[in-house]
């Protein structure tokens, strides 16, 4: 079964989202050495040395810009293959809306809408070597 492992805020203020975030949750919220993101990660909950939830059942996430009105926030879903999940995806009637990407050498991001028109993401976990 691929769970729900990350979030996604969109925000018009970033510095405001973190704000608010820390302040009312107590979330820990921090800009990550990714080249090419522009986001802020959120914990919402203790971590291993990799950064992921340790608590059963907790996820982390992340704030970032708002790309487009009406953005809402974003559910990722760990798959093994983001191509075949985007496969799958499609022949199950949803559509692709953000290609793959790179996640520095992490991990491969990418977002579909599902029958419903909701816009989730997906992401493969890459080996560290």
């Amino acid at each position: 079964m691929n769970k729900v492992v990350h979030f996604e805020i969109p925000a018009d203020n970033e510095d405001r989202a973190q704000a608010f975030y820390e302040q009312v949750f107590g979330w820990k919220i921090f800009k990550p050495p990714i080249p090419g993101w522009d986001y802020r990660l959120a914990s919402t909950t203790e971590t291993n040395a990799e950064g992921k939830a340790t608590t059963p059942g907790a996820i982390n996430g992340a704030i970032s810009k708002r790309s487009a009105a009406g953005d809402a926030p974003v559910l990722v879903i760990n798959v093994p293959s983001v191509e075949e999940a985007l496969t799958q995806v499609q022949t199950g009637g949803g559509t692709v809306v953000m290609q793959p990407r790179p996640v520095g050498e992490i991990g491969i991001f990418a977002k579909f809408k599902d029958t419903e028109g909701n816009v989730l993401g997906l992401w493969q976990d890459l080996k560290q070597s």
